[in-house]
């Protein structure tokens, strides 16, 4: 089966693997399934930098009914990165009411010998993820998030307009500017890209598992056309079947997704129809640590990213998926359109909080629901 077969239909068929009905009715007598979900931020705006947890934003979280939070570490290792001062953090935090959920390392900004395969160099920066992971658990902290990537950043295209006037970004890939024609890796395939994540998940998940740690892998943002690279990187994390691979190359309930939808909704060819079974097929297997939980128009190699409602997915439908499989993590926005309308002191927060509401709402909406 190729990978179109795959992601047009058969293979998600597949994937499904016996799906239910979502909106059956259960047997008399049984306890009502409650939405276990929860509201989180990661990107919240203005979160960056040393300032990123004052107590202002902490009671504007607190205030908008945020209880889970991640925290992105610096790309430089500094003291964010020791116990101690995640310690300090989570203790400082629930004053609000507020958890620190999940970390964040930078690991293909700041360990990039690890998707080159430069040795010894990438041993050294594997054995300092370990390290983070013992330092996540000292900390209390249950899930640590990653990119193992080979391009840094997230390639866009620019701002197309959406409602209101409002800007979200897209890719389209024709009009994507390929310079420099390669990274520092250098051409890169994929049976490449798994050669080496085997490698790093080989060293790292075992710790996780000592320590019980999640570790979440963010899917590759965003897919190319089928066959096509992209300053010479074959990106790998970008169908279903390859991201099912990826889990298998270390089969561990540690070794999981941070399941940003709106990256995975980039790599179908109708999200709109297939993303809820995929959703189903990692949800049932428990590998879903978090979600970014947006929405785009569009298909792979051509999309842009929407408000939660405007864009092509069913988002109460997702909702009610998430909730069939029991999946108890957070649903963050991320990448909020920008309105360009609104006034500048306020810029960015707006999109977010509207998001915020919304999410809450869908929560409670399908927990309600039989």
């Amino acid at each position: 089966m190729n990978r179109r077969d795959f992601v047009q239909g058969g293979g998600l068929g597949a994937l499904a693997m016996g799906r239910a009905d979502a909106t059956a009715p259960q047997p008399k007598g049984k306890t009502r399934r409650r939405a276990l979900m929860k509201v989180g931020v990661q990107q919240w705006p203005g979160q960056r930098g040393p300032d990123a947890y004052s107590d202002d934003k902490l009671a504007v979280l607190a205030a908008l009914g945020v209880n889970h939070v991640v925290k992105t570490l610096p790309r430089e290792i500094d003291d964010s990165w020791t116990a101690d001062s995640m310690i300090r953090l989570r203790e400082r935090t629930e004053k609000f009411g507020i958890h620190v959920e999940q970390i964040l390392c930078p690991l293909s900004d700041t360990f990039r010998n690890i998707i080159r395969a430069k040795s010894p160099e990438r041993d050294r920066e594997i054995d300092r993820v370990c390290e983070l992971i013992r330092s996540v658990a000292k900390a209390g902290i249950p899930t640590l998030q990653y990119y193992l990537n080979a391009l840094i950043g997230v390639p866009r295209t620019g701002l197309k307009p959406g409602r209101g006037g409002s800007l979200g970004t897209a890719f389209v890939y024709e009009e994507a500017k390929q310079e420099p024609p390669l990274t520092d890796v250098g051409p890169l395939t994929e049976e490449q890209y798994f050669e080496r994540a085997a490698y790093f998940l080989k060293r790292v998940i075992p710790v996780a598992e000592e320590h019980k740690v999640r570790m979440g892998s963010h899917p590759h943002d965003p897919s190319m056309p089928y066959g096509r690279s992209f300053r010479g990187i074959h990106r790998a994390l970008t169908t279903p079947r390859n991201l099912q691979r990826f889990l298998d190359l270390v089969p561990s309930k540690y070794h999981c997704y941070h399941f940003c939808q709106g990256t995975v909704g980039e790599m179908l060819e109708k999200p709109g129809e297939q993303i809820y079974d995929v959703i189903r097929h990692f949800g049932r297997q428990g590998r879903i640590i978090s979600v970014h939980f947006r929405n785009i128009t569009g298909t792979r190699g051509n999309f842009r990213e929407t408000f939660i409602d405007e864009g092509d997915v069913d988002m109460l439908k997702a909702c009610r998926v998430y909730k069939e499989v029991g999946f108890d993590g957070m649903l963050m926005p991320d990448h909020v359109p920008q309105i360009p309308a609104e006034p500048a002191e306020f810029r960015g927060y707006q999109g977010f909080a509207y998001t915020i509401g919304y999410i809450k709402a869908l929560i409670a909406a399908v927990d309600a629901e039989g």
